[in-house]
């Protein structure tokens, strides 16, 4: 990848319609920085579940609160930043999916996906804004 620098941020009305404007995000960014297929695959589908979870659990669906979505591009990677307006959570007791007593709850896959997807996570201001990192 050539050298680039891109810091920018965009803010989303709490409708899960939005996730289609975070797809197009990561396509545009995609094209403009050619990430590998690796890179585009695991942003695609760790970013869009932060922002789901965000819409739906942080924000309940509200169409009055925000999400305000934060990246930055470097040559070492790409950093996103998604807060909701909600009160956060416990993210420590989030259920292991892929343990057999929780194979078939629906609970917790989203964060499983974005840990395993991702190279760094991180859950600040009590869980309503979540760091996600992936190196080049």
């Amino acid at each position: 990848m050539n050298s680039i620098y891109i810091d920018d941020s965009i803010v989303l009305k709490s409708e899960i319609s939005n996730i289609s404007i975070i797809e197009k995000l990561i396509d545009n960014l995609s094209g403009v920085c050619q990430f590998s297929d690796e890179i585009y695959g695991k942003l695609l589908l760790a970013v869009v579940e932060a922002v789901n979870n965000a819409i739906i659990h942080g924000n309940n669906s509200d169409p009055e609160k925000n999400v305000n979505v934060h990246y930055i591009i470097d040559n070492k990677g790409i950093t996103f930043d998604i807060k909701d307006d909600g009160l956060g959570f416990d993210y420590n007791i989030i259920p292991d999916p892929t343990d057999e007593a929780n194979l078939e709850k629906l609970s917790g896959r989203g964060l499983y996906l974005m840990k395993h997807l991702s190279d760094e996570i991180e859950f600040k201001d009590n869980g309503s804004l979540v760091e996600i990192k992936f190196l080049f």
